[in-house]
């Protein structure tokens, strides 16, 4: 194999790679959790008042809006804070952030202790693209 046949074969697996990467980060591929649209969360909660919502974002986001009956326990802090929503291991746990990239990390580390969440795909952003009511 020559030079530029082994950088033609390099440049194909980085793409392939990067490509897992995406799809992996995005919830994708690999997961132990299960996605639901912003229609499907606003009808679980419309009928399972059970149901714990959790918010992943921000204090600063939270504050600004947020969906209402939210439990908010930023992604950073939420390895240790798993106590405070050890009520829905029983339960169905709806986990949002702002865009869906967060409340993917949120998901596996829930999944990983034993809670089985719903990733909400979008985010609080695709809530509120659906026409969805948020408290601000």
């Amino acid at each position: 194999m020559n030079k530029k046949q082994f950088l033609n074969v390099a440049y194909w697996i980085l793409i392939a790679a990067m490509g897992l990467y995406f799809a992996y980060s995005k919830g994708w591929i690999l997961t132990d959790f299960k996605s639901i649209s912003s229609q499907e969360a606003d009808s679980l909660i419309k009928s399972d008042k059970k149901i714990t919502l959790l918010d992943v974002r921000t204090p600063e986001e939270f504050a600004q809006e947020h969906i209402e009956g939210a439990t908010l326990i930023p992604l950073q802090t939420l390895e240790n804070n798993l106590d405070l929503i050890s009520n829905a291991k029983n339960q169905k746990l709806i986990v949002y952030c702002h865009s869906g990239n967060r409340s993917v990390a949120a998901s596996r580390i829930l999944a990983k202790n034993g809670f089985k969440p719903l990733n909400m795909q979008g985010g609080i952003t695709a809530w509120k693209s659906a026409g969805l009511r948020v408290v601000q």
